[in-house]
């Protein structure tokens, strides 16, 4: 048996030679494995970006089986078995979920130098116990019942789950129209761990399609008491969820943009762009670029009067596939990496709230990895010497989240900016047992800076390099959101 922060469980081994999520998987050296199990391992979590159903935290949910857990709504798992030749019936369909989990573990071995590999394997040593029996259709039958003997225990309820990941802080994706009332039942249960709100109003500029818009405006104007008759009013409405989302503890906002919105537009523009809106006609292209600039530029003027950090999600190229989305609706895997170009408009959209001092902390999150580069010398264009790392490259995201795409941007922003600084990492899923990319990308650091020691490149001292390591997994989050203000 394996006992780890309360959970457990019976090991499962291949062989007795050497594990393969071993205690030193992906650490490559000695200064590495140091580095890691000394500085890194044992820290908390801030998740501060995620899609968890706060609903599922609040009712502390017990799930019946892994695949309730593990597949459910996991676009990465279901593209892969897409891939694979997998029937769409065995990840969205009807298909039992035993027959989803053995069609999953069919297509593992085929994952192979995907992360999903490295993920699914992590996932299953941490909380499962499961070591080394790689997932196949011959492991996946005691593999399923060993999994699903543990679930109905206490430690493997969605909150048990975070206390075993150590988790401190996260923050769910909310709309500015949710009531919040399981982040209010989490707070007024007085759970251990902190989960937040964050305020992602995309619905709220999305004027490309009138007809969801309208029925997103009019539950605004209800919940709010307000007659909406002109673009200040609905400014108006928006700050008063932005101000119960402030008192309901959120400390962040989320926006997920092809491009940084930052047209040229007047008071008059934006008015008559509205008033075209209230009447429901269609808006021409340069209207739409407009109206979403607008509304951009008033958000962030109200994270910044908040001290909140804004998130810029830019660049996925979604819904691509029309049969599937007519199908199965958006967040099913049909999404990839856009090809805009965002320099300038990015600048401009910085600048803009800059010139009047009301740029709030930004974190920008590229999904096109051609954009590194740009992103991480922008940011040091907007750095004020008041807030360490104000403007932040964040983490890789999505699509660049693996092995390749955490070193890149890594490596990225060691050149151009202070990786001392950054905020580090986030799991940005839909899974409770998504935490493991904690420790993914904390091995992944630890071992590009212990490789730069091995090889002379940065000097051989804990002294300099535990600040480093310590900051980036869980301090500097810690000091940038404020959360404990919260």
């Amino acid at each position: 048996m394996v006992t780890k922060n309360n959970l457990q469980t019976e090991v499962y081994k291949i062989n007795s030679d050497k594990e393969f999520i071993n205690d030193n998987f992906l650490l490559m050296n000695k200064t590495a494995e140091r580095l890691y199990h000394t500085f890194a391992k044992d820290l908390p979590i801030i998740d501060y970006h995620n899609h968890l159903s706060v609903k599922e935290i609040a009712e502390n949910r017990k799930f019946d089986n892994i695949t309730q857990i593990w597949l459910y709504g996991d676009h990465y798992k279901w593209r892969a078995m897409r891939t694979n030749g997998v029937d769409e019936k065995f990840c969205t369909g009807e298909a039992s979920d035993w027959e989803k989990f053995l069609a999953w573990a069919e297509t593992v071995p085929y994952t192979l130098r995907n992360p999903l590999y490295h993920w699914t394997h992590l996932e299953l040593k941490n909380p499962f116990g499961i070591s080394n029996k790689l997932l196949n259709k011959d492991t996946a039958k005691e593999i399923w019942k060993h999994c699903n003997k543990l679930l109905p225990e206490d430690n493997f309820s969605v909150k048990g789950l975070l206390k075993n990941f150590k988790v401190k802080v996260l923050c769910t994706t909310d709309d500015p129209l949710d009531s919040l009332e399981y982040h209010k039942k989490i707070r007024k249960d007085k759970f251990d761990i902190k989960v937040f709100p964050a305020f992602r109003p995309d619905k709220g500029m999305a004027v490309e399609n009138l007809n969801l818009f309208s029925l997103w405006f009019n539950k605004l104007q209800e919940l709010t008491n307000i007659q909406i008759d002109s673009f200040q009013k609905y400014i108006e409405a928006i700050r008063v969820r932005h101000d119960f989302f402030h008192q309901n503890g959120c400390r962040i906002s989320d926006h997920g943009i092809e491009v940084p919105y930052a047209e040229d537009y007047t008071q008059q523009d934006i008015e008559k762009i509205f008033e075209k809106i209230l009447l429901s006609k269609e808006l021409m292209q340069d209207e739409i670029l407009k109206f979403k600039s607008a509304m951009m530029y008033e958000f962030g003027v109200m994270d910044h009067e908040k001290n909140w950090v804004q998130q810029l999600h830019i660049g996925a190229l979604r819904n691509n596939n029309t049969r599937m989305f007519n199908s199965l609706g958006p967040d099913t895997g049909y999404d990839s990496i856009g090809d805009f170009n965002i320099a300038i408009s990015l600048v401009k959209f910085l600048d803009d709230l800059d010139k009047e001092n009301k740029l709030a902390k930004t974190i920008i999150y590229n999904l096109n990895p051609k954009d590194n580069e740009v992103i991480a010398t922008i940011m040091g264009s907007f750095q004020d010497g008041n807030i360490p790392g104000k403007i932040q490259f964040g983490s890789s995201w999505w699509f660049l989240d693996q092995k390749d795409g955490m070193e890149k941007q890594l490596n990225t922003l060691s050149n151009m900016g202070l990786i001392s600084r950054f905020v580090g990492m986030l799991t940005d899923s839909r899974s409770f047992l998504s935490f493991s990319r904690h420790e993914y990308f904390r091995r992944i650091l630890c071992n590009i800076i212990g490789e730069d020691v091995e090889k002379g490149f940065l000097p051989d001292s804990d002294e300099l390099l535990a600040p480093l390591i310590k900051g980036v997994c869980y301090y500097n989050a810690e000091q940038y959101f404020e959360f404990d203000k919260a």
